[in-house]
């Protein structure tokens, strides 16, 4: 490993900056947190880290390479990935309108962990993320780059899944305060239904714009 304690500190600091911007990633962790509680929020959080590792893993492995030569399956996933948002959108709207359609049982925490995971692999940004950021911490080359890289990676997943476990807490205030009203809790459901819409919309709209270049 090549990695110094100045460059792994540039790093660690770039990535809690990123990390702590808004974004996707942190409107889709308040999205469950307001959802499901702080149980889902906390799920959510931890499928998006383990989405994260996957392409940390992969890119060390040559994802670059995946995606040049089999692009048709990155795509699939990542269509698949927005209307599924888009359809946690829908359903959120349509409990909020009429409470009646509410299930008594909310989304298990496996479910919100798969989920999350299919959120995350679906993004294309964070395979492109992945490939443009991590190799401008290292100069390295062969088995020592795929090291480097595997150790950047990881390192980036533990600390935006601090940062998302942040995220959840404060949703979790967030929520807690807007339930104590009932007209109040319709419009969280609203609000996550429209999060939910909204990122699924943006995904679909990268790809638009990704397959017309």
């Amino acid at each position: 490993m090549t990695l110094t304690p100045d460059t792994l500190m540039a790093f660690v600091v770039a990535t809690l900056i990123i990390s702590l911007s808004p974004g996707p990633s942190n409107l889709y962790i308040m999205a469950c947190t307001l959802g499901s509680g702080r149980t889902g929020g906390t799920a959510a959080a931890l499928g998006m880290a383990v989405g994260s590792s996957s392409y940390a893993i992969a890119t060390a492995f040559g994802l670059a390479a995946v995606i040049a030569y089999v692009p048709v399956v990155f795509t699939v996933i990542k269509v698949l990935g927005a209307l599924y948002l888009i359809y946690l959108g829908v359903t959120a709207l349509r409990f909020a309108a009429a409470p009646h359609l509410r299930k008594p049982v909310q989304a298990s925490t496996r479910r919100i962990v798969s989920r999350s995971l299919l959120v995350e692999l679906s993004n294309p940004k964070t395979a492109l993320f992945f490939i443009a950021f991590l190799p401008q911490f290292t100069h390295a080359t062969g088995d020592v780059l795929i090291t480097d890289l595997l150790v950047l990676g990881l390192l980036f997943s533990a600390i935006a899944l601090c940062c998302d476990l942040l995220v959840v807490q404060l949703s979790h205030q967030l929520g807690r305060w807007m339930a104590k009203n009932p007209r109040i809790a319709v419009r969280q459901e609203q609000l996550v239904g429209l999060i939910f819409l909204g990122l699924g919309a943006t995904l679909l709209l990268d790809f638009g714009q990704t397959a017309t270049v």
